[in-house]
């Protein structure tokens, strides 16, 4: 994924639901973001320009980060996906991230299904806590 593709990659996460935007999803913010995580972001762009399935992929040099898994809801169950995912995880694997994780919203049971499916575990001994830093 590149700067460029990133208004297509927006509108595509506003059009799926289950996928949750902030500020931090701003053009600028994940610029920053890519700056940070440079080459592990991936996006499928078939070739008539569409964007039709989207990921952010960071590491905090420990642990690897997916957001916003998406694919336009008339290129689902092709396999886009999954050839993401495995991308990112090849990518993390190579920089020596050793694991990787999702958050997802609690009622988005499409997505937890398709984690499952590919093979994901849910940890049932964490929760998430968050705080804004301003």
């Amino acid at each position: 994924m590149a700067l460029i593709d990133v208004p297509d990659v927006l509108a595509l996460w506003r059009a799926t639901p289950g996928i949750g935007l902030s500020d931090a999803d701003s053009a600028p913010a994940i610029a920053n973001f890519f700056s940070r995580n440079p080459d592990l972001s991936l996006v499928v762009v078939l070739p008539s320009g569409e964007v039709v399935a989207a990921v952010l992929c960071g590491h905090d040099g420990r642990r690897g980060f997916l957001y916003h898994l998406a694919v336009a809801e008339g290129h689902r169950r092709q396999g886009f996906a999954r050839l993401l995912v495995q991308g990112c995880l090849e990518r993390l694997a190579r920089l020596g991230v050793e694991k990787c994780s999702v958050h997802l919203f609690d009622d988005n049971e499409e997505g937890r299904a398709f984690w499952l499916h590919n093979g994901w575990s849910e940890r049932g001994d964490l929760r998430v806590l968050q705080m804004p830093t301003g």
